[in-house]
């Protein structure tokens, strides 16, 4: 690992004028992406998405990749993570931790006014994370409050606001173009020092995560765009059609709580059915259930959509 820091080859470099930041949960202790927002000399929009570049040091044949493939995946459990990849790299090396230097593979994605994408590139390159904030001080920020005890320098301030304005664009660009808004709670498991359960708190789905993951959607799509535009063939990750027996049987259920969805079959009633029960008392229960009739993803060389 020090031999190959010592070694980064050519990057370019981002330490100096470029403000990154990263926002992760209070609990994250490896920090593997960050943005950054600037504009062009047009006045456009270029989103930086900055992924900590792990197989910098984890190399082809070697005994750290040998391991890795062993292992398959990280294990997360209710108190502790198995990694994949040893905690030197992981919370180490290649967690983008603020004031330090890191190597990373960075995708600049340049949206028009409308949040339109209309330019892309790549390049390996070396950042220096200027701050590190959770979600909790990012939601704050983007509410224009006070992100408890912490003064949020002002370029912080800018970007976290324009990367929120351009993400809720994008997501109103994937909802016109067929996306489904599930509104499913997900809990958090909550332990004390004894690592006993102590209670169960849903996990928010506010617009700072959402900022988060439109950033990361968008620089998966680039990816993807710029491989398949170059022929080289990749795996997506796809949801086939939902099964017409499945269709029926949700609208059979959403019937039982009093809803009348109308033909679930057109994605477009779908959607509209979604969007009209966000506020619902049984939103929860009637998003879970259109959850349930969907198809798992599954990973495809083949370009049948999504």
């Amino acid at each position: 690992v020090a031999r190959r820091l010592e070694q980064p080859g050519e990057r370019l470099d981002l330490r100096g004028d470029t403000y990154i930041l990263t926002v992760d949960p209070a609990t994250a202790r490896d920090f593997d992406d960050a943005l950054s927002l600037t504009r062009d000399a047009r006045g456009r929009r270029v989103l930086g998405v900055h992924i900590a570049d792990v197989s910098h040091f984890v190399r082809p044949g070697s005994p750290l990749d040998r391991e890795a493939a062993e292992r398959t995946t990280s294990v997360y459990l209710v108190d502790k993570v198995i990694p994949m990849l040893p905690e030197q790299l992981s919370n180490g090396v290649c967690s983008l931790r603020p004031d330090e230097d890191r190597l990373c593979f960075s995708a600049f994605l340049t949206f028009d006014e409308a949040g339109r994408p209309v330019g892309r590139r790549f390049a390996k390159t070396r950042i220096r994370s200027r701050l590190r904030l959770t979600y909790e001080e990012a939601l704050a920020v983007i509410e224009e409050r006070p992100a408890g005890d912490r003064a949020v320098p002002p370029e912080a301030v800018g970007l976290l606001r324009e990367t929120h304005r351009l993400a809720q664009q994008l997501r109103a660009i994937r909802m016109r173009d067929g996306a489904l808004d599930l509104e499913v709670p997900e809990c958090e498991i909550l332990l004390d020092a004894e690592a006993r359960m102590t209670g169960v708190a849903l996990r928010p789905n506010d617009v700072s995560h959402q900022m988060i993951e439109e950033c990361m959607v968008a620089a998966n799509e680039a990816v993807s765009t710029e491989l398949k535009a170059r022929g080289i063939p990749i795996l997506s990750r796809l949801h086939e059609p939902p099964d017409p027996l499945k269709l029926d049987e949700l609208a059979a259920a959403l019937a039982q709580l009093g809803f009348q969805p109308g033909d679930l079959s057109d994605p477009r009633n779908l959607r509209r059915f979604l969007g009209a029960t966000v506020d619902h008392p049984l939103r929860d229960n009637a998003h879970t259930l259109v959850l349930r009739s969907m198809k798992r993803a599954i990973y495809s060389a083949e370009k049948t959509g999504h």
